[in-house]
């Protein structure tokens, strides 16, 4: 993992002063490092019956589809709203500055279907935790959240205490 560590390029002050930011697109760019990302985020879930493998717009749509493909199973969208052309069901979510929402098509998950959360980065949870509820609304089953980045010490892993979790670099 540390390979994969080296590879992604550190930001300070991005997108604003005392932020260090992860910067993916140089880890991105090098198969080596898109492959070993896919493949540690896929990993944990072979053997797993996984039908749907949603992923969080925008960058959590880098890896979902891959990860899909790998466990051969779906891939559904979660987008911010008015994104999507067909019927939607709405989650409002709060942030430290505000309220912000994420949709899903309503048809996207049946009814005890196995569905795997992919994002690049878990920070403090709550916009995966309304990704969780999106699907739970939907009566699917949340068989885990996959990030390829944690950033511990905003102790977002604690919003999403019922689920299984699996993140590849912690920092």
């Amino acid at each position: 993992m540390e390979e994969l560590k080296s590879l992604i390029r550190e930001v300070p002050d991005f997108p604003k002063p005392g932020i260090l930011f992860y910067d993916i697109t140089t880890l991105l760019k090098e198969p080596v490092g898109l492959h070993g990302a896919v493949d540690a985020l896929a990993n944990h879930y072979v053997g797993q019956q996984i039908d749907r493998v949603v992923g969080i717009e925008a960058r959590g749509f880098i890896f979902a589809p891959m990860v899909a493909y790998r466990l051969n199973a779906g891939f559904v969208p979660v987008r911010k709203p008015k994104k999507l052309p067909a019927e939607v069901v709405r989650e409002v979510y709060h942030l430290e500055y505000g309220d912000d929402a994420l949709e899903i098509h309503q048809d996207a998950i049946q009814g005890g279907d196995s569905v795997l959360i992919i994002d690049d980065l878990l920070a403090t949870g709550g916009t995966a935790a309304a990704v969780g509820r999106l699907v739970e609304q939907l009566r699917g089953r949340v068989a885990g959240f996959g990030f390829l980045i944690e950033l511990e010490f905003l102790k977002g892993r604690e919003k999403l205490s019922k689920y299984d979790i699996h993140t590849v670099l912690k920092y």
